[in-house]
């Protein structure tokens, strides 16, 4: 399944700066994997799994990791919910992404223009009203016809958020305090709330591994904000990766919390499902120590289960299916 995310924020508040250090990661890694630029404002990057390398060190295959769609959604303005700015455009974009990532500006560079930023709290909040606006117009027109169902509608309130907090670099080093403090600011959950210097984000896509490990050393960070905001994503939404692992490549898949081993076998292919068998299982430790597929059964890892179990994070899987 894929996951879409689409970021919005006032003018000025690093939105911008944000969305381009995410296509600068998706553009490092595309002599590697098959990723591309959808449109100039949609971005696909890979979610950060240090799991393939270690299966791609057994097989010596080709890595294709989960992926997430980040939407550049332009134009959210005071007003836009009645058209204001690029209000319109906004809204069609919006209701097509599963979360919504509010860019807040927190940090205080007096040479960026505010333009109708005050504070991260009202930030936030004029765009939390918008989309509750734009619900109610969407609601009231949808009541007016027959037989409706208004519990059908995919409101913009509705759907899960994420908060980033754009915040000066020398902040970071205070980047836990901080989503704490904001997450009860704004009514969220801490695992909602992601502090990010977009500035610092911009710099580190543009160095090598090598570089940015040193980098975020040095800013008291053992991770990039990037990484950090995709596995929040995947927390909020309440989901995981299962692997797959052959000569062929290593893979990850992406499914919900909770989600049998039937339904994800059709996560790989959609006749996966009608045509289940079992699905040979095991635990992602003992595949790493004991190198894969062979020795693993040799050693009575392998577990066989049914359409019925429950798949768990990091499980490796080899799904077997019927004609």
């Amino acid at each position: 399944m894929s996951l879409s995310v689409g970021i919005v924020g006032l003018p000025n508040v690093g939105k911008s700066t944000l969305f381009n250090a995410l296509l600068k990661k998706q553009l490092a890694y595309v002599a590697n994997f098959p990723f591309a630029t959808i449109e100039p404002n949609v971005g696909v990057v890979p979610v950060p799994d240090s799991r393939l390398l270690e299966l791609s060190k057994i097989y010596n295959s080709p890595i294709v990791p989960a992926t997430v769609e980040f939407v550049d959604i332009a134009g959210l303005i005071a007003g836009a919910s009645k058209g204001e700015g690029l209000g319109n455009k906004f809204l069609h974009h919006i209701r097509e992404v599963d979360a919504i990532c509010h860019v807040v500006r927190a940090f205080g560079d007096p040479d960026i223009v505010r333009e109708g930023s005050t504070n991260p709290k009202d930030d936030f909040e004029i765009i939390k009203t918008e989309l509750e606006l734009a619900d109610l117009e969407t609601v009231e027109k949808h009541q007016k016809k027959k037989n409706a169902d208004v519990e059908a509608l995919q409101l913009l309130s509705k759907k899960p958020i994420l908060v980033v907090l754009n915040v000066d670099e020398k902040d970071l080093k205070e980047a836990s305090e901080l989503e704490e403090k904001y997450a009860k600011e704004f009514g969220v959950e801490v695992e909602q709330a992601i502090v990010i210097c977009a500035k610092t984000e911009s710099e580190l896509a543009g160095l090598s591994e090598e570089d940015q490990v040193v980098y975020l050393q040095e800013l008291g960070q053992n991770k990039s904000g990037l990484e950090r905001l995709i596995q929040k994503a995947f927390v909020t939404l309440g989901l995981m990766t299962f692997l797959t692992a052959g000569e062929k490549e290593v893979r990850a898949w992406t499914i919900k919390n909770g989600t049998r081993a039937q339904d994800a076998a059709g996560v790989i292919h959609t006749d996966f499902v009608k045509n289940f068998i079992k699905a040979d299982v095991v635990d992602f430790d003992d595949f790493i120590e004991l190198k894969g597929w062979k020795v693993c059964r040799e050693n009575g890892k392998v577990r066989s289960e049914g359409r019925d179990y429950m798949v768990r994070d990091g499980d490796v899987i080899e799904f077997k299916i019927g004609q």
